[in-house]
């Protein structure tokens, strides 16, 4: 397999066969869901009931494919971004962002679904990942790691750290960066001189591509075939979505500062959605029904995730104590102890 990525982003026209209507048909209900969560999760931010929301609007497709393609065993290692595709994976979106609203490190059990917790530090995921596809390996486990990260976190150390890492112990782990154009308020071409993101992997020795982030058939495929490699034995692979931060960095940040509006609308006809709904009425597989029916569903998720925000978290301090060690040490005993003990004696009369 050829090192360097395609001289352009693969696309639904390139490839040979597209995936079957009725994946399409699962894609479109994930990235309908996906967009409500996003537009509702705003209107908790402004509503002083979420913290702050980085909104995925107009990245949808790379989210919901990259849980899509993995199996159940298969490990997700998301970023801050990335809440749409620990919910595509199966976490429950309340407890997906639980992080946000400021009430837990990481709301859901990570092995419940094979999804690590949230990530805020760039790309400190990717080695982890790395780790965890490597001792599966080890273990003669089928399982891949999908490992994503934004064009800012191939910045990081991290990022070249865990490429090699993969590539030297030979890990089933997919790199998935999401290429949305800006890292806060940096351009692409601030973050890199090289011909593509993808292009990184080739000093390394990880096989590179580079895929249309909004087309969803053509992220299925490109993304379904890294990971089939991984698990077949052939290794780690550095795939580079293209595709678009519609929205602001977060609810605390002003983009107006940094591109022009003109910009943003060059990329509205390219919504994953439209472009996935247009294809699929084309082939006589979308009814009015169907969508409504997504709709539905989509509306469900959203009061679900507004009653869930809404309830106060129940205080217990043996948390604190409860999730630092599997077995706690003879110090942290003795500071839950310490705490108990200062608790009773302001509850006493």
């Amino acid at each position: 397999m050829s090192l360097l990525p395609s001289d352009t982003p693969v696309t639904l026209m390139d490839l040979e066969k597209p995936p079957e209507d009725d994946v399409l048909l699962r894609s479109l209900q994930h990235l309908i869901t996906a967009r409500r969560i996003n537009d509702q999760a705003y209107a908790l931010v402004r509503q002083g009931r979420l913290a702050v929301y980085p909104s995925s609007h107009g990245q949808e497709a790379c989210q919901v494919a990259a849980a899509q393609v993995l199996e159940p065993g298969d490990w997700l290692f998301p970023t801050y971004r990335d809440t749409v595709a620990a919910v595509v994976k199966g976490v429950d979106p309340v407890e997906a962002l639980s992080l946000l609203k400021g009430d837990w490190h990481c709301g859901y059990d990570p092995r419940e679904h094979h999804v690590a917790p949230h990530t805020t530090p760039l790309a400190t995921q990717l080695p982890h990942a790395v780790g965890v596809a490597h001792a599966a390996r080890l273990r003669g486990e089928p399982t891949v790691a999908m490992a994503i990260c934004g064009d800012g976190g191939t910045s990081e150390g991290d990022f070249h750290e865990a490429l090699n890492f993969a590539a030297v112990f030979h890990a089933p782990v997919v790199f998935f960066v999401q290429n949305n154009e800006y890292a806060i308020s940096v351009p692409l071409a601030r973050q890199t001189a090289a011909p593509s993101l993808a292009h990184k992997g080739v000093g390394y020795g990880i096989p590179g591509q580079r895929v249309d982030g909004n087309d969803m058939p053509a992220l299925l495929s490109v993304l379904g075939a890294a990971v089939e490699r991984a698990r077949s034995g052939g290794g780690p692979q550095l795939i580079e979505a293209h595709t678009y931060r519609m929205q602001a960095h977060t609810n605390a940040d002003d983009a107006s500062r940094y591109r022009p509006e003109s910009d943003v609308a060059a990329w509205v006809d390219r919504d994953p959605i439209v472009r996935l709904r247009s294809y699929l009425t084309e082939r006589g597989v979308l009814t009015d029904a169907i969508e409504a029916a997504f709709a539905e569903e989509a509306a469900r998720v959203a009061e679900h995730l507004r009653e869930g925000i809404d309830q106060d978290l129940k205080i217990n301090f043996q948390d604190l104590f409860a999730y630092v060690y599997s077995t706690p040490t003879t110090q942290l005993e003795e500071q839950a102890a310490v705490v108990a003990d200062e608790l009773s004696r302001e509850a006493a009369p």
